[in-house]
């Protein structure tokens, strides 16, 4: 009878055991129900960003470009010039570069390189109605004339308001500790900004001018217009730079007469370009901020495939802002993990 009793006791030492495995069961479901939360917050705001894409890109555009060109307006104010006169002045700069860009002469190149692979003189002409001319132009030119004047307006409200802005931000946080690490991530988001955009320009420059050179030592037409568009083009990272590899590598194709001298100004353009992303910008940018190469190439592929040759444009500065955000929100631990 006693042993049934000790059976009995032990049976139940058991049982009060058995609701462990739930637990353990519940403790590995919580981390995994907050890893699937943030996975469909993902997956949601990237729909929202590719369908509310004609409204967010001119925007997010608007805001890096003003971003950058705050300093300015600041110092202007220091010397009690208004904040609107200048964000005027940088706005009309601002559309005056991208009209520039837009000129026809660098396009030329292109088409008559296309006019000698492919001519034309063979086709038949079919004349189109003028409604089937007429439709598809105003359906393409209106909503890039209201994303154009969208970026623009957004552009110089920000410039003008930006201290309104960000006091109107720093009303939304409760404590003295919050509204403190705003305005020093606000602070330092700027400033990077500002310098990573001076420095890569600065660079940009000096590649474009080489590549003019390069392409009048080697005897191409207009060379100052591949130096202009290498100026522009590198501006977009690894997606630039293998742009402006193929347009010398089709143009060398039309201008010398055998394969291997077509490919000699590629091949140096290359080496240039890979000098120049690979030590000369890192090595400047290096005491700035630190940027992995894995993570611009995935930043460019995702924003490219999200919102074109612009969201390209845009990857590195937005990486920049979040990389500084994540800086402030989460330091670094500074631990030395052993090798």
């Amino acid at each position: 009878m006693e042993l049934f009793r000790a059976r009995r006791g032990q049976g139940n030492a058991f049982s009060v055991k058995d609701p462990e495995p739930p637990e353990s069961l519940q403790d590995g479901w919580t981390p995994a129900a907050q890893m699937a939360t943030v996975g469909i917050f993902i997956l949601l705001l990237g729909v929202c960003l590719l369908f509310a894409r004609p409204l967010l890109l001119p925007v997010a555009a608007a805001l890096v470009i003003g971003t950058t060109l705050a300093p300015l307006v600041k110092a202007a104010a220091r010397h009690r010039i208004s904040p609107w006169v200048t964000a005027l002045v940088l706005g009309a700069v601002t559309q005056g570069e991208m009209r520039w860009r837009d000129d026809d002469r660098p396009l030329a190149a292109v088409r008559e390189l296309q006019e000698v692979l492919l001519p034309s003189g063979n086709t038949v002409a079919v004349e189109p109605s003028q409604w089937g001319i007429v439709t598809p132009v105003v359906a393409f030119v209106t909503p890039a004339v209201v994303q154009v004047t969208l970026f623009f307006v957004t552009l110089i409200f920000f410039l003008a308001t930006q201290m309104d802005f960000r006091r109107y931000m720093v009303s939304f946080f409760t404590t003295r500790d919050a509204k403190l690490r705003y305005i020093r991530i606000s602070n330092d988001i700027e400033d990077h900004l500002a310098s990573y955009v001076a420095i890569v320009t600065i660079i940009n420059c000096g590649l474009g001018v080489v590549v003019a050179l390069g392409a009048w030592l080697f005897g191409f037409p207009s060379p100052i217009i591949f130096g202009l568009m290498a100026t522009v083009l590198n501006f977009i990272p690894y997606i630039g730079a293998a742009c402006m590899t193929v347009i010398l590598l089709g143009v060398g194709l039309v201008t010398f007469p055998s394969l291997g001298y077509a490919l000699v100004p590629p091949a140096a353009f290359v080496a240039l370009a890979t000098a120049e992303g690979q030590f000369i910008t890192p090595t400047v940018l290096g005491h700035r901020l630190t940027l992995n190469p894995l993570a611009v190439l995935l930043a460019i592929a995702f924003w490219a495939w999200l919102w074109g040759p612009m969201g390209a444009f845009l990857a590195v500065p937005l990486t920049v802002v979040f990389l500084v955000t994540m800086t402030h929100l989460f330091p670094p631990d500074e631990s030395k993990l052993p090798d």
